[in-house]
């Protein structure tokens, strides 16, 4: 392991390293969206602390984060989730001091993004000292990846091939893809995304993993970033982060997985070097993920699942 990359010797044919994101202080990559969409908001005067009041929608990581930031800077928060956020998460942010409201009625696509991006919008029209930092349409979440993630990234890897990027609001893959067009184009970074996901056009269908995947296409999402789009099912994200907990120690997040599984099966030249993103550890999942009844009750044949097999994962 150098620095936060690990390489994952034995893994397909090129060279794959992870970009370990699990090492910031709120345990994910969500924190450094979560410092600059603040601080942007203090920067050009719309909130101060003890007087405004901040919310979000999460599915758990970002609302960590920000309960973090919010609880350093004096800031009230809101997260506002629903029933899939990890039971962990909330108590994580409910330390920090924040207040947690899960919603549970599903929206037109058969998720909650809608149902909770909704109930803000009632919170708004009712409180005038809440402010929504909204990830969602907010440049800074893109942003803080293209300033600070990219970067970080090429000074590692100055000829690097290929770029995994899951995509959830598309921030962190956004951020990346602008960055790495400008800096070094020959780089491709390819977004991860979860079936089910509709960000790219594809098919609602339902998701139990939080961190990739949306009913609603975020505003920051470019759709003519991508070099490419690999769409991995959920049941193979499981697989992967099995295997990579039995091969190598690793108790990876579910995001990972995805983004592993998608790295597991595209056609790089042999030799490429190839830099994956991984949001967060597992530590938080060990409930779900890791829970074997979790698993068997949300994706039969677990066994299997866990087991030799070629992934379902498609380009796009």
């Amino acid at each position: 392991m150098d620095d936060c990359f690990l390489r994952l010797d034995g893994f397909g044919t090129g060279k794959v390293y992870l970009k370990l994101e699990g090492l910031n202080p709120a345990g994910s990559v969500k924190l450094r969206p979560a410092i600059w969409m603040v601080e942007t908001l203090e920067a050009q005067g719309r909130i101060r602390p003890g007087y405004h009041h901040i919310v979000e929608s999460s599915s758990g990581n970002l609302g960590i984060a920000l309960a973090l930031v919010c609880k350093v800077k004096g800031y009230r928060f809101t997260c506002v989730t629903d029933p899939n956020v990890n039971p962990w998460a909330v108590k994580v942010m409910q330390a920090y001091g924040a207040t947690v409201v899960v919603v549970r009625e599903r929206d037109a696509e058969g998720g909650y993004l809608g149902t909770r991006i909704g109930r803000i919008r009632r919170m708004l029209d009712a409180d005038p000292h809440l402010v929504w930092t909204n990830q969602y349409a907010n440049p800074a979440n893109a942003g803080a990846h293209d300033a600070v993630t990219a970067p970080e990234i090429h000074r590692a890897f100055p000829d690097l091939d290929y770029l995994f990027v899951g995509a959830g609001t598309t921030g962190t893959f956004v951020g990346c893809a602008r960055y790495f067009a400008r800096h070094n184009p020959k780089t491709k970074v390819i977004a991860v995304d979860a079936v089910g996901s509709v960000t790219f056009g594809g098919p609602a269908g339902p998701r139990h993993i939080p961190g990739l995947g949306t009913s609603r296409r975020p505003e920051i999402a470019d759709l003519h970033e991508p070099d490419k789009i690999v769409f991995v099912p959920e049941r193979d994200a499981v697989r992967m982060c099995q295997r990579l907990l039995d091969s190598y120690g690793l108790l990876a997040g579910g995001s990972t997985g995805s983004v592993l599984s998608a790295v597991e099966h595209y056609p790089f030249p042999p030799d490429s070097t190839v830099v994956a993103i991984s949001p967060d550890f597992g530590d938080r999942y060990v409930d779900t993920l890791y829970d074997p009844e979790w698993v068997d009750a949300r994706f039969p044949a677990t066994a299997e699942l866990c087991g030799a097999g070629r992934s379902l994962a498609r380009t796009a």
